[in-house]
């Protein structure tokens, strides 16, 4: 008898496992069976090597079964350690992730935004940077780090709590003339908390701080400038320093260095993120340590919620402090 080579069909499945074939397509659907029914199901579909159309179910069911995720770049490390959790969060919900790399520009959002609104993907989870995005009612939507508005659900780290966490930090490391580095987009955000919470309680601590803050569009070449100025007969003003990123931190340690002052004999450094070198287990630096798998899963499961339920406006995940040898390690 010749080999059927044909591909297996949901007839084929339903004759090998001796059900209707209106219960194959309940089981491949995610209806309530049996569980003896469900069982001959996926043994019968396993040993034909049975593939389900997920394309032709979106067809029916009006969804792709795919999100779109929109991300500057994923070259920065925080980025592509985001991206890697959204995938794996959205592999475990059964959906495709479509990887949008927006590059900061506004017209490649808004594009991205109307592909979800010709339903070419089910929603969207985004970090976006465009102030005139315009995001049609009735879009599932879920916005990382930015309040777009209230109808918007809002996933975020405590980044307030963040800020206040790298005050006391450096507090309790024997600091007491500290300063704040940030730079980043113009946009009002999530993380421009950092500065709120740090500087506050820098206030309640009785710490002397200073603050340089510049956006994207300016060259760090300005912090270089600012510290040289802060330093004297080799000694830097500062005994601490508080940057808003991690990769920010990582530059002003070498650009500290280039004028003799060490980390952290000399001034204690704390970034945000929490990066670590690949499959490494230490930090980069000493960090404010963002759950970046605790942001995905949320951002995901809100995002998936049937659109009646009602959604909280923002979500603050937790933030905790890790020891990365730019502080003194007597302290911890």
């Amino acid at each position: 008898m010749a080999r059927k080579t044909t591909v297996p069909t949901m007839k084929d499945v339903a004759e090998e496992a001796g059900v209707a074939i209106g219960t194959v397509s309940k089981v491949f659907n995610g209806q309530n069976v049996g569980t003896e029914y469900k069982k001959k199901v996926l043994a019968a579909a396993k040993k034909l090597d049975y593939k389900i159309n997920t394309y032709a179910q979106g067809l029916k069911s009006g969804k792709t079964k795919s999100i779109a995720f929109l991300v500057p770049n994923t070259i920065n490390q925080y980025f592509g350690m985001l991206t890697t959790e959204v995938n794996k969060a959205l592999k475990k919900h059964g959906y495709k992730m479509f990887l949008c790399c927006t590059d900061y520009d506004d017209s490649q959002e808004q594009e991205f935004i109307t592909m979800a609104s010709l339903n070419k993907v089910d929603g969207i989870i985004g970090l976006t940077y465009n102030p005139k995005l315009v995001i049609e009612e009735g879009i599932p939507f879920i916005s990382i780090d930015r309040i777009i508005s209230p109808s918007i659900p809002c996933v975020a780290s405590d980044n307030y709590a963040g800020g206040v966490l790298a005050a006391q930090t450096l507090y309790n490391a024997g600091c007491r003339k500290v300063c704040f580095l940030r730079t980043g987009s113009t946009l009002s955000n999530e993380p421009d908390k950092r500065k709120s919470g740090f500087e506050n309680e820098c206030i309640a601590k009785g710490l002397d701080y200073d603050m340089k803050i510049i956006d994207d569009s300016t060259s760090h070449n300005v912090f270089f400038e600012y510290l040289k100025s802060h330093i004297s007969n080799g000694k830097i003003d500062f005994d601490g320093i508080f940057c808003v990123t991690d990769t920010l931190a990582l530059e002003v340690i070498d650009m500290l260095k280039q004028t003799g002052i060490k980390t952290p004999e000399d001034v204690q450094i704390i970034g945000f993120d929490g990066l670590k070198p690949y499959e490494k287990d230490e930090y980069f630096c000493s960090t404010i340590v963002q759950s970046v798998d605790q942001i995905a899963e949320m951002a995901v499961t809100l995002l998936l919620q049937d659109s009646d339920t009602m959604k909280p406006p923002l979500v603050c995940l937790p933030v905790k402090f890790a020891y990365g040898g730019t502080t003194k390690k007597s302290f911890f």
